[in-house]
C-alpha cells in the first residue's frame, strides 16, 4: 500500500486539531465552569504543549532548526509532564508540580547537550521513555486512588487507558531502534511514520477521555457526599448513618461484631441560651474536631440530630467500645470552647452497646446504647455508661 504525503498531512493535522480542541474544551471547564480549576488548566496546557510541538515537528526542513528541534522535544515532554501532573490533581486536588517541571528541566538539559543532526534517536528515546515513565506513574496513582476509595466497588479500571498510554510511548520508543529516522519529520511516508501518527490521534483521545472520566467521578463523589453529610459538622447524616448501621448488622449475622458508641454533648440547651445559636453549632463543630482522632478509618461518625451522634465501631467489642468511648469523653472535657473572650467547660455523656445475640435489627443495638447514653445523663454527666 502506497502511502501519500497528503495522508500523512492530513492525519498529522488532525491530531493537531485535536489537541487544540481540548485545550479550548479544558480551559473552559476551569474558567469558565470552574470544575477542578488548577488540574483543568494544567490539562490545558498540556494538550497546547503537544499542539505547538507537533506544527513545529512539521515545519522541520521549512523553518530554522533551533526552531523545530529542542524546543519541539522540549514542549512534547512537558506535555507528558503536565498530563502526569493533572491526574493527582484531579483525584486528590494537589498538583505536583514541581517533580514535573523537575523532570522537564533535567531532560531539556540532556537533549541540549545532544549532537543536532539528522539521527534524532537519542531525543525520541528520552521524550518517549520519560513520557511513558510520567504517565505510568500516573496510572498507578490513579489506580491506588480510585481503589482505596471505592473497595470492592472501585472505578479502578478508570486508570487502565493510562496504562496503555504508557505501553504507546514505550513502543515509541522501541521505534526508535527499528527505525532511526522516524522522528526527524512527522509528514514522512514511512508506514512506521504513519503508525506512529495513528497512535498518537488514538493517545490524544484517551488521555482527553481518560482524564474526563475522572472529573466526572470526582463531580459524583463530591454530590454523592453533599448527600450523605450533615452540612454543619461534615459527620454523616441520619439517613447514611442507618445505612451503615444497616450493613454492619447484616454482617454481624454473618460472624463480625460492631459496637456503637452514642454521644450527647452536656447542657447544650444551657450553652444556646446563654452563648446563643451561633455558640452553639461552634460547640457542634468543636466536639466532633475532637472526637474525629479516636475513629479509625473503618469506623463510621454519624449525627443523629441536635447534639446526638453516634459512632459505629465495626469489628469491636463492648470493651473496644468503653476504650474508644473514655478517650472520646476525655478529649471532650480536655479543653474549654472560647466564644467571644469567654470560655465554656464542655462535656459528654456516652452510652455503648454491642451487638448481641437475639438482635433482630441494628435498631435494638441503637436503642440499648441510646439507653445507656441516658443513665450516664443520670449519673451525673460526663461519663461513659454499657
Amino acid at each position: 500500500m502506497t502511502i501519500t504525503l497528503a495522508q500523512t498531512t492530513t492525519l498529522l493535522a488532525t491530531v493537531v486539531f485535536m489537541h487544540g480542541v481540548s485545550a479550548l474544551v479544558w480551559a473552559t471547564l476551569a474558567m469558565v465552569a470552574r470544575i477542578a480549576p488548577r488540574a483543568s488548566l494544567t490539562m490545558a496546557a498540556a494538550n497546547a504543549c503537544a499542539a505547538v510541538a507537533l506544527t513545529l515537528m512539521a515545519r522541520r526542513g521549512a523553518w530554522p532548526d533551533a526552531w523545530t528541534h529542542w524546543p519541539a522535544d522540549v514542549l512534547n515532554l512537558a506535555s507528558f509532564a503536565l498530563l502526569g501532573a493533572a491526574v493527582p490533581g484531579i483525584l486528590t486536588s494537589r498538583l505536583p508540580w514541581r517533580p514535573a517541571a523537575a523532570v522537564v528541566v533535567a531532560l531539556s538539559l540532556v537533549m541540549l547537550a545532544l549532537p543536532d543532526g539528522g539521527d534524532m534517536r537519542w531525543q525520541t528515546r528520552i521524550v518517549s521513555g520519560a513520557g511513558a515513565v510520567l504517565v505510568l506513574v500516573a496510572g498507578v496513582v490513579a489506580w491506588r486512588h480510585l481503589q482505596g476509595l471505592h473497595g470492592r466497588r472501585t472505578p479502578a479500571p478508570l486508570a487502565l487507558p493510562l496504562f496503555l498510554i504508557a505501553l504507546l510511548l514505550a513502543l515509541s520508543c522501541a521505534s526508535s531502534f527499528v527505525a532511526p529516522g522516524h522522528g526527524h519529520d512527522p509528514r514522512s511516508t514511512e508506514p512506521i511514520n504513519l503508525a506512529l501518527l495513528w497512535l498518537a490521534l488514538l493517545m490524544t483521545l484517551l488521555q482527553n477521555a481518560t482524564l474526563a472520566f475522572l472529573v466526572m467521578m470526582r463531580l459524583i463523589r463530591r454530590i454523592e457526599r453533599l448527600l450523605e453529610r450533615d452540612p454543619l459538622t461534615d459527620a454523616l447524616n441520619r439517613g447514611a448513618f442507618d445505612q451503615a448501621l444497616a450493613q454492619a448488622h447484616a454482617g454481624w449475622r454473618r460472624g463480625r461484631g460492631y459496637a456503637l458508641v452514642m454521644i450527647d454533648m452536656d447542657r447544650f440547651k444551657q450553652l444556646n441560651d446563654t452563648l446563643g445559636h451561633a455558640a452553639g453549632d461552634a460547640a457542634l463543630r468543636w466536639m466532633v474536631n475532637e472526637v474525629r482522632p479516636c475513629l479509625r478509618e473503618v469506623d463510621r461518625f454519624g449525627r443523629l440530630g441536635g447534639e446526638e451522634f453516634c459512632v459505629l465501631l465495626p469489628d469491636t467489642d463492648i470493651a473496644g467500645a468503653a476504650l474508644v468511648a473514655e478517650r472520646m469523653r476525655a478529649l471532650v472535657n480536655a479543653t474549654p470552647l472560647r466564644w467571644l473572650e469567654q470560655d465554656w467547660p464542655l462535656s459528654a455523656s456516652l452510652g455503648i452497646a454491642e451487638a448481641e445475640p437475639g438482635d433482630a435489627s441494628a435498631s435494638a443495638v441503637l436503642a440499648r446504647a441510646d439507653a445507656a447514653m441516658y443513665r450516664a445523663k443520670h449519673q451525673g454527666r460526663n461519663v461513659v455508661q454499657a
